[in-house]
């Protein structure tokens, strides 16, 4: 669970609590008077719950949002949740009471006069103690807390309503609100001894010494033992200056109206950034910590919390001397300066403590927020090494030197990242360790659905129908994200109430979302400026896209002439917000705002680019796409779907009418004219992005253009790994009528459980949504021009392959080569018994890396000599383990091995066949005398990589190779041959019936006397022309000799492979 700032916070303190509040506005006709006023009824230790507010409580109490077994019920007008774990949310609201005082707060642990101190850990040895106890062990130590015997002088009974209802946090604070520090140790202690809990007696006394030595609360200011009063001094002071740092950050920011945003309990929270800076699961420290995940999902607040917790006293004061926060949009448009000048800024007096900080790096905690703004220039990974801190350098290059931990070597980083394009990053950083945060759970987006709509089967509706859309649903991990969606739905539901909610694409949504922002944001610029602003505003989130710029300074948006009133109306409705450590720095409130601004930008009608110098908005664009498919930068990924999406002709008309812009009508063009180069994508087809391509296709809904842009796709690699790749696939593949090479791979079974029905529809048929999708995924087979199909690590369902091979055999069907490499599970391969007597064009087949077992190897190689199989290569490339039909790696037993070449013997096609990778006994090699040890028999190539061949196989190979006058490659790679069997093997070579014109003995354990009758073999043989021998210990002596007869006018070899790869293979 992530934590977020809101957007006004309070302090409500009376003389008998104080707790942290949020300001939230509620509808107008719910009386106040419901509520209970805190003053009179003390709260619990809630936190924070992310919702829209649709109801006046002072709290709320929430555990999960799945409503399974759970009771809700109303009390005054509360919806209150019954507890039902340790970790427990509150939602609170700023009461209209005259007994309240209000005072600001810092974001951190609640507090009160008496709480318990926590900066030594005592708050979380205590919690852990409670968190211990099971529901029953919890319930007797609060019938313990109200024994008589233990109600001090002067102080009062903890309310029984109360207690029943607290969970281990919320216990722990009603203990410090009606008693001292040292009282809790003391009746706790006490409790757990009645209560014969020996184990947590033992250690609550272990810790008793070291965690209440003092009766007050810790002064966070207060230094170790010791410290001299100056030093002191000024960490008090830059303390004091760091906690204000992060809350005027805080403070500076706006969140939309009636919005309240996550703050984790206060134990939780200090427990994940306990873990967050602590030993890994290895039990290491890691000194180098990156904290990564999507734009919005709370990364930097958690990043800042840190620093807080740290200017408070809270946590880490035994670890680090001092905290640095670095922002990387702050920092890089500073002049050079050098490492002891980029710390001062922070520092009260600007005379920082360098050679401290020098003194004692492993006291050091770095944090540096946003490292996706850092733009590295490509010639800084090889600037020489610094270490020296007074030495001026590029804010850029400072950074980069503590990243890699050439300055400070010892000190602790900690670095937030978005999690795309992170490569470079991880190549900088020593022994790093990421931590990845994903925002919003899945239960978190129905809670905040279901309170935004104030419905709970409405939400679940909708988001039933959001969840099919898998990037906008996962995208809903950012909270900004949920309420812009949320926003959007419940206008259009607005104006027409009696709409069904359905799966809109992002980009239909963000459309509808800017449109109905746009009329009032723009209200108060003029009717003929409008359109330029607009415009503006597009390039300036486009060229930020490039610039990898996020936050704008007031020169950005003077320079694109945005005009104030716009510029104050987009803060008010939150599409932009103020950057709390940059003055006069805006930003978008959330990145997909900017990338969806961006996209606009390339459909607007206009020829200028958004960067200048001349580049053309259709140039900018090429190079998007190339970026974005090509090159498979997936920082382009979301901007390049919204680009797709907005080609619909609706959503175009949409915002020309919200906008005042004209959009351009050639952009349906210049993306045909780019889909042209489509047709070269065989040679870059490795790194192609087919299924982004396939996305952004399927964000248009708009069929003919689909068919269009595929029309010229003659190949694709497709990995389906759940419905979204499944659902896009079967919509686009179907129109890819030129397409020859398919590889498609099934990360899991495909489902055959989601059912669509048409209600409208009278006598409507049930239909299988995802059989349908793999139906569409199939047909492909049949448009008259597929070849190639590549089904490798794909783990399909009996019903998935009857499909598939249903459509193989199918008349329209031209397959030619079928690879089926590593498919599980294994008995849906005895499917394609009826392909191979059912498609003659099938000559190509891959069964490698399957163990086939007897019962599948039985029914496909008693196939092969049915008169309408057609297979021709039972093969692969065992080298260059290439895609074409092969046994390579099965377990063929010896029974199996024996059943396929008596199979053979009646078959007149095969003319390639591998075993590799099969252990194969000296009686198998001795059977393959019957199929092949005929002048008829058709076989040209034969591969017996890795087989633990022994010398007696090698004898009876010899034979083969004088009798099979029609085998020309022969591969024995990886065998251990020796020098005795490389002998016979050789003989063979000589004799005027051996046709080999290829021989691989790479990996055969052989040496210098091998060379010598491979030399004698070479002088004496018709037909060899080529011969691999790498990785063999030849000697000098044995490639003297080889040498020696290569000079030879009678040797015919053509090329001898020492080193590289030797090829055989057919087709």
């Amino acid at each position: 669970m992530l934590s977020f700032r809101t957007g006004e916070e309070r302090t409500m303190e009376t003389a008998e609590c104080r707790r942290t509040l949020v300001s939230g506005d509620w509808e107008k006709n719910t009386s106040l008077d419901e509520a209970t006023c805190v003053k009179c009824k003390p709260m619990q230790s809630y936190v924070l719950l992310a919702a829209p507010c649709r109801v006046p409580p002072l709290y709320v109490q929430k555990q999960s949002t799945r409503q399974t077994g759970r009771s809700m019920t109303t009390t005054r007008g509360l919806r209150t949740a019954s507890p039902a774990g340790p970790l427990q949310v509150l939602l609170i609201l700023w009461p209209k009471c005259s007994c309240v005082k209000r005072k600001p707060c810092m974001l951190g642990p609640m507090s009160s006069s008496g709480s318990i101190s926590v900066h030594d850990g005592s708050y979380e040895k205590l919690l852990s103690c409670l968190m211990g106890l099971d529901q029953y062990q919890l319930e007797e130590f609060k019938l313990g807390l109200q024994a008589p015997q233990l109600l001090l002088e002067n102080s009062r009974p903890i309310p029984w309503a109360s207690l029943k209802a607290a969970g281990p946090a919320d216990l722990l604070c009603l203990l410090s609100e009606y008693l001292t520090a040292r009282q809790i140790w003391d009746v706790t202690l006490h409790i757990f001894e009645n209560m014969q809990l020996t184990s947590l007696c033992k250690e609550m006394r272990a810790k008793t010494n070291e965690f209440t030595q003092a009766q007050e609360p810790h002064n966070a200011d207060q230094e170790r033992p010791g410290t001299p009063g100056e030093e002191a001094a000024h960490r008090r002071r830059y303390r004091e200056r760091m906690k204000a740092k992060i809350l005027a950050m805080w403070d500076s920011v706006s969140w939309p109206e009636d919005h309240i945003y996550l703050c984790n309990v206060t134990a939780k929270e200090h427990e994940e950034l306990r873990r967050l800076l602590g030993p890994n699961r290895a039990g290491a420290q890691p000194r180098t910590i990156v904290l990564e995940g999507g734009a919005g999902v709370g990364k930097s607040t958690l990043a800042m919390k840190a620093v807080l917790h740290w200017a408070e006293g809270v946590l880490f004061q035994d670890r680090f001397s001092y905290v640095f926060f670095i922002s990387c949009h702050k920092v890089k448009e500073m002049a050079d300066t050098t490492l002891a000048g980029l710390l001062s800024q922070d520092w009260p007096d600007s005379q920082a403590p360098t050679e401290e900080f020098m003194g004692h790096p492993e006291r050091l905690l770095f944090v540096i927020d946003g490292f996706e703004e850092m733009v590295l220039s490509p010639d800084l990974d090889n600037s020489p090494p610094c270490s020296d801190w007074y030495r001026q350098l590029p804010v850029a290059r400072i950074l980069l030197h503590l990243l890699k931990k050439e300055l400070a070597p010892t000190a602790t980083l900690l670095v937030t990242a978005r999690d795309y394009g992170n490569g470079r990053l991880k190549g900088l950083l020593l022994n790093p360790w990421f931590v990845l945060l994903s925002g919003f759970t899945e239960g978190d987006r129905e809670e905040y659905f279901t309170r935004f709509f104030g419905d709970y089967d409405q939400a679940t509706k909708i988001l039933r129908k959001i969840r099919k859309m898998e990037s906008l649903f996962r995208s809903c991990s950012a909270p900004l994200v949920c309420w812009a969606v949320c926003s959007c739905l419940k206008r259009r539901m607005v104006r027409s109430p009696y709409s069904r909610p359905g799966a809109e694409a992002a980009t239909s949504l963000y459309t509808r979302f800017f449109s109905g922002l746009s009329s009032a944001a723009a209200a108060s610029a003029s009717g003929q400026s409008r359109p330029g602003q607009w415009r503006a505003l597009c390039s300036l989130a486009a060229q930020g896209m490039w610039l990898s710029h996020f936050t704008f300074p007031k020169e950005d948006v003077e320079r694109w002439h945005l005009e104030a009133p716009l510029v104050e109306s987009l803060l008010r409705r939150n599409i932009l917000r103020k950057v709390g450590d940059c003055e006069d720095c805006v930003a978008f409130t959330h990145h997909s705002f900017q990338e969806f601004l961006g996209a606009v930008f390339y459909v607007l009608r206009g020829a200028r680019g958004s960067l200048g110098g001349g580049s053309t908005r259709h140039q900018e664009m090429r190079a998007l796409l190339s970026d974005a498919f090509l090159n498979t930068n997936v920082y382009w990924n979301q901007m390049v779907l919204f680009l797709f999406g907005l080609v619909r002709r609706d959503l175009a008309r949409e915002l020309e009418d919200a906008l005042r812009c004209e959009v351009s009508r050639r952009v349906r063009d210049e993306l045909l004219d780019w889909a042209e180069d489509l047709e070269g994508c065989s040679a870059v087809s490795v790194r192609f992005e087919f299924l982004l391509l396939f996305q952004c296709l399927h964000e248009t809904q708009d069929e003919d253009f689909v068919r269009q842009i595929l029309s010229r796709l003659l190949e694709a690699d497709l990995d389906i790994r759940g419905s979204l790749q499944l659902r896009v696939s079967s919509f686009c593949l179907k129109h890819c009528q030129k397409l020859s090479k398919l590889r498609l791979s099934v990360s899991s079974p495909i489902p055959q459980t989601e059912l669509t029905f048409d209600l409208e529809t009278p006598g409507a048929k049930v239909v299988d949504l995802r059989t349908r999708q793999w139906q569409d995924i199939c047909s492909v087979l049949r448009n008259g021009n597929m070849r190639e199909l590549d089904l490798s690590d794909s783990k399909l369902n009996a019903s998935s392959m009857k499909r598939l091979c249903y459509e193989l055999r199918n008349p329209r069907c031209r397959l030619q080569k079928l690879t089926c490499r590593s498919v599980s599970p294994v008995r849906v391969l005895k499917e394609l018994v009826l392909v191979l007597h059912g498609n003659h064009r099938l000559t190509h087949l891959d069964l490698s890396c399957n163990n086939l077992g007897i019962t599948v190897s039985a029914m496909i190689f008693r196939t092969l000599r049915h008169s309408a199989c057609n297979l021709q290569y039972l093969w692969s490339d065992c080298l260059t383990r290439g895609l074409l039909g092969r046994l390579e790696s099965c377990g063929l037993t010896a029974w199996a091995c024996h059943q396929l070449f008596a199979e053979l013997g009646e078959n007149s096609s095969l003319r390639f066949l591998s075993l590799g990778d099969n252990n194969l006994s000296n009686t198998e090699v001795k059977r393959l005398q019957g199929p092949f040890g005929t002048s008829r028999c058709p076989l040209k190539e034969l591969s017996l990589e890795k087989c633990n061949l022994s010398v007696a196989s090698c004898r009876d190979l010899a034979l083969l190779l004088t009798s099979a006058q029609g085998v020309t490659r022969l591969c024995l790679g990886l065998n251990p041959l020796q020098d005795d069997g490389v002998e016979p093997l050789c003989g063979s070579l000589a004799h005027p019936d051996c046709v080999l014109e290829r021989l691989v003995l790479s990996c055969c354990r052989l040496g210098a006397p091998s060379c010598g009758h491979l030399s004698d073999a070479l002088l004496r043989s018709r037909t060899l022309t080529h011969l691999s021998l790498r990785r063999n210990e030849l000697g000098d002596a044995g490639v003297a000799r080889l040498c020696a007869a290569l000079r030879r006018p009678r040797c015919r070899l053509r090329s001898l492979d020492e080193r590289g790869q030797s090829k055989i293979g057919g087709g």
